[in-house]
């Protein structure tokens, strides 16, 4: 049993067999929302920027919401696998103690703890995020509009109740509750068509980096949004995945391929599409893309049968180190899913290649 499925769209399937896949062929390479299901992909990270695209010279825009984008802020470091292993050893060990006579952490505690990995992992390193040779950063960030302008008790939950139907009716009117904002690396041209959902750009500097990608991660409810990101329009910031949960975007290369380390085959456009089901099938925004993705049979035989998910902070309580230890092995059987792609790109078989 293989633990890594390789999925193509109809484009990229053209390229894989007319010609392979070889690292100057990626143009792209998004990374979603998903928690602690990210941990999976720690060793194809450590392959595709440490050994792989080290062999080409092409510019390539990474693009990212939630823990996506802080997985690819890492690759834009100088050692950039250390980078990945000091990631995902800090996010295994997380632990997150509730004071005494609390049943649980608040908001705005999760939110400062955060903020301080934040600033210790990425300290004085933003220039070097920021400055890259090669790749240009994409922070996706979700903006409050009208009612979700500013976080409130009453006003949050009402305006994501209002979010949650109209995006029900059709995805678009979404963008009437929140905006897409683009925190990216200045210069760079955004690597998609914002047509889909109301969007905007906004440089990403050393005044905004650390704001801009804890706001990424700000899920709603569980952290706080971020108030007024320096040199963004005013307004409260949350976890990118709301509006661009997989990063289903209509990606304009019209040349190489989208190469999107992913922890499922679909490509979901948004957080509160999970459930629609018929919003989960590809489009022709994603016809050169190539969807690396976990064989769920081999899933079946990680700790618990899933992937690491929030569920597990319930399932172990305080039991902290019972779950770390369980998303270490996770992390370490991932190894697979890296040695196979690395043995599947040396010959690049299109026989191989499933449909996206």
């Amino acid at each position: 049993m293989k633990a890594l499925r390789i999925h193509a769209g109809p484009l990229a399937l053209e390229h894989i067999r007319r010609e392979g896949l070889k690292p100057q062929d990626v143009r792209v390479v998004p990374g979603a929302a998903g928690g602690p299901k990210g941990l999976i992909l720690g060793p194809i990270d450590r392959f595709m920027f440490g050994e792989w695209l080290t062999q080409s010279s092409q510019p390539v825009h990474l693009v990212g919401a939630s823990i996506g984008a802080w997985r690819l802020a890492n690759a834009c470091l100088g050692n950039s696998v250390q980078a990945f292993r000091d990631f995902e050893h800090g996010y295994v060990n997380q632990q997150f103690e509730v004071p005494a006579g609390q049943k649980r952490l608040t908001a705005r505690q999760v939110s400062a703890q955060f903020g301080d990995g934040l600033r210790q992992f990425y300290g004085g390193r933003t220039a070097e995020v920021l400055g890259h040779p090669r790749y240009s950063l994409h922070v996706i960030t979700a903006r409050g509009r009208h009612i979700l302008g500013r976080e409130g008790k009453a006003r949050t939950p009402f305006g994501y109740l209002g979010a949650f139907m109209a995006n029900s009716v059709r995805r678009k009117s979404l963008g009437a509750w929140l905006e897409r904002v683009v925190f990216s690396t200045p210069g760079a041209a955004l690597p998609f068509g914002t047509q889909d959902f109301r969007s905007r750009q906004v440089d990403l500097t050393q005044a905004n980096f650390e704001a801009a990608l804890q706001a990424s991660c700000s899920i709603p409810f569980m952290l706080e949004a971020v108030h007024d990101i320096p040199g963004a329009p005013p307004g409260a910031y949350w976890d990118g995945g709301i509006t661009d949960y997989h990063l289903h975007l209509h990606y304009n290369n019209d040349s190489g391929v989208v190469l999107y380390p992913h922890f499922q085959r679909a490509v979901v456009p948004g957080w509160l599409d999970k459930g629609l089901k018929w919003r989960h099938a590809p489009t022709s925004f994603l016809d050169r893309m190539v969807v690396l993705a976990p064989n769920p049979e081999w899933v079946a035989t990680l700790p618990n049968g899933k992937l690491p998910d929030r569920t597990d902070f319930t399932r172990y309580g305080q039991d902290g180190a019972a779950r770390s230890k369980v998303w270490a092995r996770a992390a370490a059987e991932s190894q697979r899913l890296a040695d196979e792609f690395a043995q599947w790109v040396s010959k690049s078989e299109a026989s191989e290649v499933l449909p996206l």
